[in-house]
């Protein structure tokens, strides 16, 4: 039932069971065609087996049950692929799986599945860049109050206020394709890593297999060096954290006091059971939840990563619901934050409101940097303050404080746009930085 709330079908797709299944098929007639070809089996032995290799063949109920027995999908799996094998050619038969075990399949498998999983959320996070590109190139003149610990505090532009959140969607995107090299790697060792069933062979043969499933072979076995997988997970974590801020801000931004953005306007979406005048922040709630949620996950598989020896015993097994369960609410995160951002409403005139709400108090930096000029940075600012405190107190505007001024320093130091520093430069440089990821 929750599901479609928080994820999406294509993630689930690569991260469903028949998925799982499949993969490991997929490398067990890759393995198989690997040997043929270095001449460790007969090349009618790896069709046959390879013919087999079918998740619509196996029988999914009764390799869960076995599962539950053996610890290990991999051994039940090769198990009912034997025995499919068998039944056309016994001769084949014996040939399923030579010279790998069980965490190979399982492994690169995750590895295969993993590919699948990154090409999807590379694909949403490229048209995401795109949207924010659009957004903060649309904006990067329009004037929003900036607020810190919670509070209004000097002008800024709301196209700054994208750019940030673009600059950081520019670092994941190069993180993922970093993560990328080092993590979509071949797991083939054998028993302990060594390959020894295989002999003289092995070599040749994790290299023929790492071609057939077009990975990278790594320089050694590495089933009990979990830091690739970790990475996986951490950089799914980072991203939710950057989705969770991008949700944050547009939750408050909709709040009914501010209400300067709103997600899209959608029969159904944010209604309320009893209230039929509210309009929630429901995708920002769906991401909120999945930044919540993801660290914690992530946590678990950095515990996970100290391992005994040659095979982990029970820290690998919390690997495998815990990656997809990150890759599914991170995924999911990011397919509902990009279905809302190209359609983000965006209040310009109630920004501009806003900018006033403090009676010219969020100039109050602009006007004690002017009179600095006539009485030194610490009379002024101690001056101003003081003003400040009377303006909150009796609702006077702080232009009271301005009299050393002339009227039109004092006009423009109380118009927003004077007082943006570098804003539209530097929501500039970020979105040229998007373009040529784009």
């Amino acid at each position: 039932m929750l599901d479609p709330l928080f994820g999406f079908a294509s993630m689930d797709k690569v991260w469903s069971d028949a998925a799982r299944l499949q993969r490991m098929l997929d490398f067990e007639a890759a393995l198989a065609r690997a040997e043929a070809g270095c001449g460790v089996i007969p090349a009618a032995a790896a069709q046959a087996i390879a013919a087999k290799c079918n998740v619509a063949l196996i029988d999914a109920g009764a390799l869960a049950q076995e599962t539950a027995l053996s610890l290990n999908p991999a051994i039940p799996l090769v198990k009912q692929l034997t025995a499919l094998v068998a039944n056309n050619d016994a001769e084949a038969a014996r040939y399923v799986h030579w010279g790998a075990t069980s965490q190979d399949a399982n492994d690169t498998g995750l590895v295969l599945q993993i590919r699948d999983a990154l090409d999807l959320i590379e694909a949403d996070l490229a048209f995401l860049c795109g949207a924010l590109i659009e957004l903060a190139q649309k904006h990067r003149s329009t004037p929003i109050a900036g607020r810190t610990l919670m509070q209004h505090a000097l002008p800024t532009t709301f196209g700054v206020k994208v750019a940030g959140w673009l600059a950081a969607i520019n670092r994941h995107r190069r993180r993922f394709d970093e993560t990328r090299k080092r993590a979509l790697v071949l797991q083939f060792g054998g028993a302990v890593g060594t390959l020894a069933a295989l002999r003289e062979k092995g070599l040749s043969v994790a290299e023929a297999l790492a071609a057939e499933l077009s990975l990278a072979l790594p320089e050694i076995s590495w089933h009990t060096q979990r830091d690739r997988v970790a990475e996986i997970a951490t950089t799914l974590g980072l991203l939710a954290g950057t989705l969770g801020k991008m949700a944050r801000d547009i939750s408050l931004h909709m709040q009914t006091e501010i209400s300067e953005l709103f997600e899209p306007a959608v029969e159904g979406r944010g209604g309320s059971s009893t209230m039929p005048h509210k309009r929630n922040p429901v995708t920002a709630a769906v991401v909120l939840a999945a930044a919540t949620r993801v660290p914690g996950l992530v946590s678990t598989m950095l515990s996970a990563m100290v391992q005994e020896d040659e095979r982990g015993l029970g820290n690998w097994h919390a690997e495998w619901e815990t990656l997809p369960e990150i890759f599914r609410l991170t995924g999911g995160a990011l397919h509902h934050m990009l279905e809302i951002m190209p359609h983000l409403e965006v209040d310009t005139a109630r920004m501009r409101h806003n900018l006033d709400a403090t009676q010219g108090l969020i100039f109050a930096e602009a006007v004690s940097m002017a009179l600095g000029n006539h009485l030194g940075k610490a009379a002024a600012h101690k001056l101003v303050e003081e003003a400040s405190q009377d303006a909150r107190k009796t609702g006077r505007h702080l232009r009271v404080v301005t009299e050393r001024l002339s009227s039109q320093e004092i006009d423009k130091l109380f118009s927003p746009e004077n007082y943006l520093g570098a804003a539209e430069q530097l929501a500039d440089r970020v979105i040229a930085a998007g373009r040529k990821q784009v």
